[in-house]
């Protein structure tokens, strides 16, 4: 096995993915030369092109739409995909047989991330793919290329760091993990994006980001992807001289990006072609935002660009006197974007909700407000305490929200001008009301290579080089208990939660829960319930809390899982106790510790409902590092709880699932 040379950064995005890298050899301190992988990839039928981006979209083709010679690879002659540049280019003529947005649907806690759902909503004879299998198609086709360019050192071999958003579920981040192991690329680690266009500022200055901040400085991140919309904060301190950053809070996970852009420009173009008295089928407006897509792009990157054709295909006989032509100007993307998503708000403004009717197609669950400044408002007023434990941060008296200093974006829309201007001049219009100083813009960032570059960076900081911020987990996170109590009719057990990892915990690092003794539900279906903060800083593990704000703890999906009765019978509770560690690789696991401390058991996300035995997932894809999971713990005695169990026949089966689904994972011990 050859040494590692470079250190490699993937940002595995909605719309567009890249790969970056830093040879080893050549980096001197915090000047670390950064470069990006040309990726090949098919730009036509049977054409071969290099280009910075793979765009992440997947093309389910007809059998008759493609001859075999048109799909040839350098590396592949029979790929079993087709993705990247064609694969938009095709989608954007016939979108029922385009994934796109994978990388969204696999944050989607209210499907299975692990069924061939997509592309949603089209015809039977299209195949449809996982959204863990469409991400696993663009990472095996960024690591053929890589190994392509460099077969002597392959991914596999070389420091690896995928970015995430910051506000990923752990079920998320481990999916992700997950589809790096299914192509080998099993000593990836995750970074959040937002941290790593920070580094892609600090390795782009050559150290002179220290002569840009100061101690007592907070940065305010704002990541629009193609997805979401991802907001982070970053406190600027000092230890021995030494300027240290420090992540101190992340937004919630806020689906509203690129997509809903390229959305909200279709119809402004459907309302032009209505006008000329042309109505537009459902797929045909499919269509028309896929080329409101690349006509964005187009405006956004090139100034001397005002006005971009956008044609629409249709079912008629003849192609030319079938389609329907119309254009996208300047004028109308930034009027869209600006008033749409970057509008000028209160600082008390907060994202309007709105009623879901019964009924409603499968998608995905998108921000009800379009408005991101709206979220922005309520984000820094949710974490005016977020640098409370931070020396030289007090809060001003009367102050509203945290008071960031300076603002750092990110994302291919902050290419117009016109978006960057409307969100400083916001963001200072709050600062102003507040009787706080204006900020100001950190600029130095490639907006749409800068994630993959600060995540080639971030590998070369894990070495003990150059400047890292100190993040850990993002939020504090518990497990629901159920408290002991008589059965009341109508009346649910008083829950608590139960802190099993605090705000901060650092990877690597694991945290034993005080002297808590539970009985540990083996070899039978059990729920699961788990809990996320991101305000709660001062909870410290073994904190319970039996009551709290509703918009301060947000509950996470409930999970049925078995947890191994290896040496037990089923159904019997074995005493154990609990520890929670974070993961090198950046998830989040927790363990429940036999008394003896003879017997683990790993509690993870159940990210495979639904999965149906023998597919071709199970055989390929096996998770090396469970990440956790919920869990409710009922307030019972062990000696009711055990009882039940010895009384269990291992070989009787339930007599339905629902009788199976009400038992409880841990039973903690009455003391």
């Amino acid at each position: 096995m050859s040494e590692t040379r470079y250190s490699v950064g993937i940002d595995l995005g909605t719309t567009n993915s890249v790969v970056s890298f830093v040879d080893l050899e050549q980096v001197d301190g915090e000047k670390a030369p950064i470069e990006v992988l040309e990726i090949p990839q098919l730009t036509s039928p049977g054409v071969i092109g290099d280009k910075k981006q793979l765009p992440s979209f997947m093309y389910q083709a007809h059998e008759a739409e493609l001859a075999p010679s048109d799909l040839v690879l350098p590396w592949d002659e029979e790929p079993n995909a087709v993705v990247g540049d064609l694969a938009r280019q095709l989608g954007s003529k016939t979108p029922i047989r385009l994934v796109a947005s994978a990388k969204s649907w696999l944050s989607h806690s209210g499907v299975d991330r692990r069924s061939a759902i997509l592309p949603v909503q089209s015809p039977e004879e299209v195949k449809r793919v996982s959204p863990l299998e469409a991400s696993i198609a663009y990472l095996r086709h960024m690591r053929d290329a890589w190994n392509y360019r460099f077969p002597d050192t392959p991914l596999s071999e070389q420091d690896l760091v995928i970015t995430v958003p910051a506000s990923f579920d752990p079920a998320a981040r481990e999916l992700t993990v997950e589809a790096a192991h299914a192509v080998g690329l099993r000593q990836a680690v995750l970074l959040e994006e937002p941290q790593s266009a920070l580094y892609s500022w600090i390795q782009s200055s050559e150290g002179k980001w220290r002569e840009q901040v100061k101690p007592g400085e907070i940065i305010l991140v704002v990541d629009v992807g193609g997805g979401t919309t991802d907001l982070s904060l970053i406190a600027v301190t000092e230890d021995e001289g030494n300027l240290v950053l420090n992540r101190v809070a992340i937004g919630d996970h806020i689906l509203l990006g690129g997509d809903n852009m390229d959305l909200a420009l279709a119809y402004v173009l459907k309302a032009k072609l209505q006008a000329e008295g042309k109505r537009l089928e459902p797929w045909q407006l499919q269509a028309l935002t896929h080329g409101c897509r690349d006509a964005k792009e187009s405006l956004l990157s090139d100034n001397d660009t005002d006005e971009v054709a956008v044609v629409v295909p249709s079912r008629g006989s003849s192609l030319i006197s079938g389609t329907l032509r119309t254009s996208l100007t300047r004028d109308e993307v930034n009027r869209t974007l600006v008033e749409g998503f970057f509008p000028r708000v209160e600082l008390t403004d907060r994202p309007a909700v709105q009623a879901r009717t019964g009924l409603t197609t499968l998608g995905l669950p998108y921000a009800k407000d379009a408005r991101i400044t709206s979220h922005l408002a309520a984000f820094l007023g949710r974490q005016i305490g977020a640098t409370s434990e931070l020396e030289g941060f007090a809060v001003p008296d009367g102050a509203r929200f945290l008071h960031p200093t300076a603002l750092l974006l990110n994302g291919g829309v902050f290419k117009s001008a016109a978006l960057e201007r409307r969100l400083l001049e916001v963001l200072n219009s709050w600062l102003e009301a507040d009787g706080a100083p204006a900020a100001r813009l950190l600029h130095g960032a490639d907006l749409d290579l800068a994630v993959a570059r600060g995540a080639a960076y971030y590998g070369y900081v894990r070495k003990g080089k150059g400047v890292r911020i100190r993040g850990g987990t993002a939020a504090a996170y518990y497990v629901g208990v159920e408290s002991a109590m008589p059965a009341v009719p109508g009346f649910p057990p008083p829950l608590e939660a139960l802190c099993i990892a605090p705000f901060g915990m650092e990877e690597g690092t694991e945290a034993d829960l005080p002297p808590h003794e539970f009985g540990v539900v083996v070899g039978e279906p059990v729920r699961f319930r788990f809990f996320a903060s991101s305000i709660r800083r001062d909870d410290v593990v073994g904190t319970r809390l039996d009551w709290w704000p509703e918009d301060e703890v947000e509950e996470l999906e409930e999970i049925e899982v078995v947890l191994p009765a290896e040496r037990h019978q089923a159904g019997e509770v074995v005493p154990a106790h609990l520890a929670a560690r974070v993961t090198e690789v950046g998830t989040l696991q927790l363990e429940a510790v036999s008394r003896d401390g003879g017997e683990r058991w790993k509690v993870e996300f159940d990210v495979r409902a639904g999965e149906k035995p023998g597919s071709d997932l199970e055989e390929n894809i096996a998770p090396e590092e469970p990440i956790l999971g919920t869990m409710a713990v009922a307030e019972e005695s062990i000696e009711s709880a055990a009882t039940e169990g010895a009384e269990t026949d291992p070989d009787e089966q339930p007599e339905s699932e629902a009788s199976t689904t009400e038992r409880k994972s841990f039973w903690p011990f009455n003391k």
